[in-house]
C-alpha cells in the first residue's frame, strides 16, 4: 500500500482566535475612534479661540460704551432735572389756571352793589367777606354760588347790619368739590 503523502496547503485554513480578531478590530476601529475624538477636540479648541475673541471684542465694546455713558452722565442729570422741573411747572400752571377760573367765576356772580373785603381760596374752601348794599343782591349772589357746579356746600357764617355805612356785612364759606384747588 502506498504511503500517504503529506500535503502542503498554502492557504491557511486555520481560524483566527478571538483575541486576534479583537486586536485586529481594535486596531482598525480604535484608530477611527481616536481620529474622530482628536478632530472633535481640535474643533472645540478652535471654537474656544473664536469665543475668546468674541469675548474680548465684547469687553472692549462695553468699555467704549461705559466711556460714552460716563461722558454723558452730567448731561443726563441736567436733562432729568429739567424734565422734573417742567413737570412740576406744568402741574402748577394747570393748578393756577383752575384757581383763577374759580376766582373769576365767583367774582362774575357778584351783582352790582357788592364789595369784597376778603376773598381767599384755601384747600378746597373759598372764604369771602363782603359788604352788600341790598338783601336782593346778597340773595342773588348766594344763589349763584350755591348753583355753581364746583360748589359742594355753602356756609353763611355771619350776617351783620352796618347802619353807619348802609350795608350788610356777610361772611361766606363755599366748600368746593374735590381738592384740586388747595395749596
Amino acid at each position: 500500500m502506498p504511503k500517504k503523502s503529506g500535503s502542503i496547503n498554502l492557504l491557511a485554513t486555520k481560524q483566527k482566535s478571538f483575541f486576534e480578531r479583537f486586536i485586529n478590530w481594535a486596531l482598525t476601529i480604535g484608530r477611527l475612534v481616536v481620529i474622530v475624538t482628536e478632530l472633535i477636540a481640535l474643533g472645540a479648541f478652535l471654537y474656544r479661540f473664536s469665543l475668546d475673541q468674541q469675548l474680548i471684542d465684547l469687553h472692549s465694546k462695553i468699555k467704549q460704551e461705559q466711556a460714552i455713558v460716563s461722558y454723558l452722565k452730567d448731561s443726563e442729570a441736567t436733562y432729568r432735572n429739567l424734565q422734573d422741573r417742567l413737570s412740576v411747572a406744568s402741574q402748577f400752571a394747570s393748578y393756577g389756571a383752575a384757581r383763577v377760573k374759580v376766582f373769576n367765576d365767583i367774582v362774575g356772580f357778584a351783582p352790582a352793589g357788592i364789595s369784597f373785603s376778603e376773598f381767599s381760596l384755601n384747600s378746597n374752601r373759598v372764604h369771602i367777606v363782603a359788604d352788600v348794599l341790598s338783601v336782593d343782591a346778597l340773595s342773588s349772589f348766594v344763589n349763584s354760588i350755591k348753583s355753581y357746579y364746583l360748589t359742594d356746600q355753602l356756609i353763611i357764617e355771619k350776617i351783620e347790619n352796618k347802619p353807619a355805612s348802609g350795608t350788610i356785612g356777610v361772611t361766606i364759606t363755599a366748600v368746593l368739590k374735590g381738592n384740586d384747588y388747595g395749596e
